[in-house]
């Protein structure tokens, strides 16, 4: 891609309303416009990052038998009454047609999965399924704060399993709670495995994925010795201080966490309410054990924002940054066009700074976007094939011969 035929830049100042670091950095860098609070137009980089957070959770999904599906974003409320969510989910938005008739979007789909997926299975034989899909949702928010990490419109991948017993349920829970750590440590992100209660979804404890970051909402105890961790906030068990209830070795400690992803036990609550029946091994009707399972998409974008940045921009991780090369010319010539041709038929992402303006404002723009490797071509690459090659972490640049640096990321 060419900065100089895009629409959207890189702005010299931060918005002045901007209260997180990723609201900063993501409209300042030109990822993000915020239309009102809590709802966000992502522009070409932002939408190509969110493009490859999907296509890590796609394969992890598919990985472990998931199946894409694609439910709408509009719902009837007949099905919304029949599991009382209606009345009781406080952040769904309500609307009435010309016709009279309520209809709500969609905050999440248990009221639609289980009546689609009751056409299908009927009997043992077709258990376990795991439908999943990505979908904007819409959630009421009284207040909706710290940038795209809390939307009242959001990107989001819902995947909903179908079990014959607590048994098989349990099985698979461990089999997600794998793929979803898989998930963000390919994003480069360290996600705990966190205790929670079940909110407006199950009766039971539910597990969220934190990643620990100070603009994060959620108050947390974690233990350094082993994967134990719970969320206070919901959980008056534990204090700080407290032995660690699963290995005993070390005393819970404190943090602020963000919410990357949860998993919820459903028990046989959607299935009763839509009365999804199906046969087990002996002929007899029951009804089948549910699991849901989320990740925020557009949240986790926020939330590695937020922790990998410095006082120059954004940092991203190498598997979802929008391009892998930054590439800058000093003095536009043939030799960046080359090089710039090459690395797009090694298959390489790259975007380049082909702008007839400052070199410096080229600098300070390839910081603030934050792609992973900077490439720079100057007078003296025209003669010697060698350019100046810095990590966007690394503050000094190191010259490389071309070809020498694509086979470098061939093997990274």
């Amino acid at each position: 891609m060419k900065m100089s035929r895009m629409g959207a830049r890189p702005e010299k100042m931060a918005p002045k309303d901007a209260e997180t670091i990723n609201h900063k950095l993501l409209v300042q860098a030109g990822f993000v416009r915020q239309l009102m609070a809590g709802v966000y137009t992502y522009l070409p980089f932002g939408l190509r990052v969110l493009r490859n957070i999907e296509k890590i959770i796609r394969e992890e999904m598919d990985a472990i038998g998931g199946e894409e599906i694609l439910m709408p974003m509009l719902h009837p409320a007949e099905i919304w009454k029949k599991t009382g969510g209606w009345d009781s989910v406080d952040i769904l938005f309500k609307l009435t047609s010309r016709t009279d008739r309520d209809y709500a979007l969609g905050s999440s789909q248990e009221e639609v999965v289980t009546p689609t997926m009751k056409e299908f299975i009927r009997s043992y034989r077709d258990l376990p399924r795991m439908p999943y899909h990505i979908q904007w949702k819409f959630r009421d928010e009284l207040r909706s704060k710290s940038g795209i990490m809390r939307g009242r419109e959001f990107l989001m991948k819902d995947m909903y399993s179908f079990h014959l017993d607590q048994a098989d349920f349990d099985r698979f829970y461990e089999i997600a709670k794998s793929a979803y750590l898989k998930v963000f440590s390919r994003m480069g992100l360290d996600a705990k495995v966190t205790e929670a209660s079940g909110g407006d979804f199950s009766e039971k404890i539910s597990y969220e994925f934190e990643v620990l970051t100070d603009a994060g909402e959620v108050n947390i105890l974690y233990c350094d010795s082993c994967e134990f961790c719970a969320n206070v906030d919901d959980l008056s068990n534990y204090k700080e201080g407290d032995k660690c209830p699963k290995c005993g070795k070390s005393k819970l400690k404190p943090s602020v966490a963000a919410e990357v992803g949860n998993v919820f036990d459903l028990g046989q609550k959607y299935s009763k309410a839509f009365d999804m029946k199906v046969a087990n091994d002996k002929g007899e009707m029951i009804y089948p054990i549910m699991g849901c399972y989320g990740i925020g998409i557009t949240r986790t974008m926020g939330v590695i924002v937020e922790k990998f940045h410095d006082d120059k921009g954004i940092i991203w991780p190498k598997n979802i940054a929008p391009f892998m090369v930054h590439l800058i010319d000093i003095k536009q010539n043939d030799k960046a066009l080359e090089i710039y041709q090459l690395l797009q038929a090694k298959g390489i992402e790259v975007l380049w700074d082909d702008r007839d303006i400052n070199v410096g404002v080229k600098f300070s723009d390839a910081d603030l976007i934050g792609c992973p490797w900077r490439l720079v071509v100057s007078e003296k690459s025209m003669s010697t094939n060698e350019i100046e090659v810095k990590a966007r972490q690394n503050d000094e640049p190191e010259m490389m011969n071309v070809e020498s640096f694509i086979n470098s990321l061939k093997s990274d």
